[in-house]
């Protein structure tokens, strides 16, 4: 970039720099340790042994509730059966299929290798699996393409990405600079 900005100078009026995309990661933070989970489970009075059937019920309200919004206005809920699927290519193929330009895009679903428990004797220990994932895509007015990815199993980690180039197209053009 020095190197263009060296070459070009007398025909630059302005740099502009900044991060790419912006990820904002949540967690529930005291699920997230082996000895959390465990005292969700105790407060909640959920035996070690029933741990998976209850993961299973919650897992399940948070499904249906995160996909509700696409079922309601019928936007495409697609399983993807590999983890490797490129899914921002595959959402931003719906987009142009279905000529979005605004609002919600479409919603992916994958198992994907996730951070999780199970019970082991008398302990919840802490381990990988495959556990259920569902990105959702939506163009923002403001923002453009964004994305969350939610994990359905406990400990429901999540991220939400913005795409910051996007952001700066907007401002731009509504500047009259495109």
């Amino acid at each position: 970039m020095q190197q263009f900005i060296a070459k070009f100078r007398d025909q630059i009026t302005g740099v502009i720099s900044g991060f790419d995309r912006l990820i904002f990661r949540g967690v529930l933070r005291r699920l997230v340790y082996s000895r959390g989970m465990e005292q969700y489970l105790w407060q909640n009075q959920i035996l070690f042994k029933d741990y998976a059937c209850h993961v299973k019920k919650v897992s399940q309200r948070i499904k249906n509730a995160s996909l509700e919004l696409f079922h309601a206005q019928s936007v495409p809920v697609v399983y993807l059966p590999s983890p490797k699927t490129d899914k921002d290519e595959c959402a931003r193929t719906i987009a142009l299929e279905r000529g979005v330009k605004e609002g919600l895009v479409c919603a992916l679903t994958s198992l994907e290798p996730s951070p999780t428990f199970e019970h082991y004797g008398t302990h919840m220990v802490a381990r990988t699996r495959p556990c259920a994932v569902l990105y959702h895509y939506w163009i923002d007015p403001e923002w453009g393409w964004m994305n969350a990815r939610i994990q359905t199993w406990f400990p429901f980690n999540i991220q939400v990405c913005i795409n910051r180039r996007e952001w700066l197209a907007r401002q731009m053009e509504q500047q009259g600079l495109h």
